[in-house]
């Protein structure tokens, strides 16, 4: 049973944030909008230089539930995100980017499947693309749910989406070695001591921004990250591995040079039907207008 009359908060949704100005607004109030009430929302600074950190400390001002921890530094990432799983107080630790927005339903989703599935550690969803005026562009999810990983070290998990028990998350905190593929690495180091109980949901269940803020400087980092963590893993070998990230790595400096990168996130989406664009762009907008 979902109890949202506890005195201590059951999920705890983390957010870091770094010079998020212009989307953190949107974030937040996704937060606020969840069909599920019983939360605590952790903002954490990153040392941001712009408004950020006064937009997260007005929306704890006027909600109880929401707090802001901020340190005046920059420790990217990974850090940020193993302070939010100790800080938080929930049983269920959600993140999601500060320039991401969730379904009005997510919380309480995934929550549900959670409670009823006890083996099932964390839960990813699918998402649907926007861009950076706040428009629906396409989606990606599974095509049904999935609760096994079909080949080694082959994982469907859109990061933003997911939700974990804390439990989990303690032992398995991120890494500090690879801040741009953080996420792949956990999952890389779950799986390999058999500790990635996970479902991954077909609903789509967070809005992702992508278009209009793609930096080909960062996905050239995240592919060197990646790189590394396939050799510590012994995924195939050095040699294919080599090949593989000189390909990927080209192709994608390639992109950028011709200034095609907003292409890399159309290979990776699918078109929403007519109605359900003007379905989710019709909650989206719920959202991001709520006053």
């Amino acid at each position: 049973m979902i109890n949202e009359s506890e005195n201590t908060p059951t999920i705890s949704v983390g957010i870091p944030f770094y010079n998020a100005e212009k989307f953190l607004v949107f974030a937040i109030q996704s937060v606020l909008c969840q069909s599920y009430k019983n939360w605590e929302l952790i903002l954490v600074d990153d040392g941001s230089t712009d408004n950020s950190l006064k937009i997260a400390k007005e929306f704890a001002g006027n909600d109880r539930r929401i707090k802001v921890l901020c340190d005046g530094e920059n420790k990217k990432l990974p850090t940020r995100l193993n302070q939010l799983i100790k800080e938080s107080e929930g049983k269920f630790i959600a993140r999601m980017d500060a320039d991401d927005i969730m379904h009005p339903s997510r919380l309480e989703i995934q929550l549900k499947y959670l409670l009823e599935n006890d083996q099932v550690d964390l839960v990813s969803t699918g998402l649907v693309s926007i861009d950076d005026q706040n428009r629906v562009c396409g989606f990606r999810s599974v095509n049904s749910l999935i609760t096994e990983i079909s080949k080694p070290f082959k994982f469907h998990i859109a990061h933003p989406t997911v939700m974990a028990r804390k439990e989990w998350y303690l032992r398995n905190l991120y890494s500090l070695d690879y801040p741009r593929a953080e996420d792949f690495e956990l999952w890389c180091r779950a799986y390999g001591k058999n500790d990635l109980k996970i479902a991954i949901l077909p609903d789509l269940l967070l809005f992702y921004r992508e278009f209009g803020n793609i930096s080909i400087d960062n996905l050239l980092k995240t592919c060197s990250d990646e790189h590394k963590i396939r050799n510590y893993y012994q995924m195939n070998n050095k040699i294919y591995n080599f090949i593989y990230f000189k390909l990927k790595y080209f192709f994608i400096y390639t992109i950028g040079f011709l200034g095609l990168g907003q292409n890399l996130s159309r290979r990776r989406n699918r078109d929403l039907s007519d109605d359900d664009a003007k379905e989710m762009q019709e909650l989206l907008n719920l959202v991001v207008n709520r006053k």
